[in-house]
């Protein structure tokens, strides 16, 4: 079983009171490409530009994620800087320069169209909609999105979440999509307008998941040391859909194990700064802190 991830593919600049890193590997597609590379055969789609230095794509391609689907374009790579709080809960974004992302337009190649499993990251709603329509019949679509687009393309979203399977949102995101206060409310809402999957995430305090069996709530890993913050929600979908799509499975038991499974592997990602945890992290460190995670939920 293979996935097909779409979406940004960035150079970071971040900040954080455990020190900084410039120029490092970011963007949702490579977040939650890397994260579902431990379970799964992973396609990620998006565009570089000609400063995308050739050590992040070794380095994804060393993780045996298929590059062949991350183009090159003449131009500067889409760049954020952002500086992180004390907490590390809040952060304040100091610059965002779209680069060639601006006018990314994804186009699948035929082992791309036919991935059972896909991931539509936080991009345009357009473009989420354009990669629905090249896909030939997936097993199971999840998407995500932003404040942004539920504030300025908000018809687009709602077709887009009347073709998905599974909406992962944040707790603000889901509180403003259904103009609720609170999330339970929220979730079911937002099953009703398509998606039969509703993951909340809610930082370090977890996520909870919405289906036809109920409600399923997983913590977030307690950890001695948080260095940087940025792309643990894109691991954590990552993390999510490469469980399902090794599993092969989308019951009410697969989910759950996924949703731990993302939080699993979110949980390295935040150690150190951008992917840099991933470097040397094996999939039986992963395999020692699920099992860490059952017992800390077991009672």
């Amino acid at each position: 079983m293979s996935l097909l991830v779409v979406g940004s593919v960035a150079l970071d600049h971040v900040e954080a009171p455990a020190g900084s890193i410039e120029d490092a590997l970011g963007g949702a597609a490579c977040y939650a490409a890397v994260a579902a590379s431990y379970f799964t055969r992973v396609h990620p789609v998006g565009v570089a530009g000609h400063d995308f230095p050739q050590a992040h794509l070794d380095f994804l391609a060393a993780k045996g994620i298929d590059v062949s689907g991350i183009e090159r374009a003449d131009g500067p790579t889409f760049r954020w800087r952002g500086r992180y709080h004390e907490s590390l809960n809040r952060r304040d974004t100091l610059l965002t320069e779209l680069g060639v992302f601006e006018h990314f337009e994804p186009k699948l190649s035929d082992a791309q169209r036919a991935c059972d499993w896909v991931f539509l990251a936080n991009i345009h709603p357009g473009l989420q909609l354009g990669v629905v329509e090249q896909t030939a019949s997936p097993r199971f679509v999840a998407m995500d999105s932003m404040n942004l687009w539920i504030d300025t393309t908000r018809a687009e979203l709602l077709e887009v979440l009347r073709r998905v399977d599974c909406a992962v949102l944040n707790d603000e995101e889901a509180l403003q999509l259904t103009e609720e206060s609170n999330l339970v409310r929220a979730a079911e809402g937002i099953r009703e307008l398509g998606p039969s999957t509703v993951i909340i995430k809610r930082g370090e305090h977890g996520a909870l998941l919405f289906d036809a069996e109920g409600i399923f709530a997983a913590p977030a890993f307690p950890l001695r040391e948080v260095v940087d913050p940025t792309g643990a929600g894109d691991c954590f979908a990552g993390g999510f859909m490469g469980s399902l799509a090794r599993e092969g499975a989308t019951d009410a038991g697969a989910l759950r194990r996924a949703v731990v499974h993302g939080s699993t592997v979110a949980s390295f990602c935040v150690e150190r700064f951008s992917l840099d945890r991933f470097r040397d992290l094996e999939a039986a460190e992963i395999d020692a802190r699920f099992a860490a995670f059952r017992e800390l939920t077991r009672f």
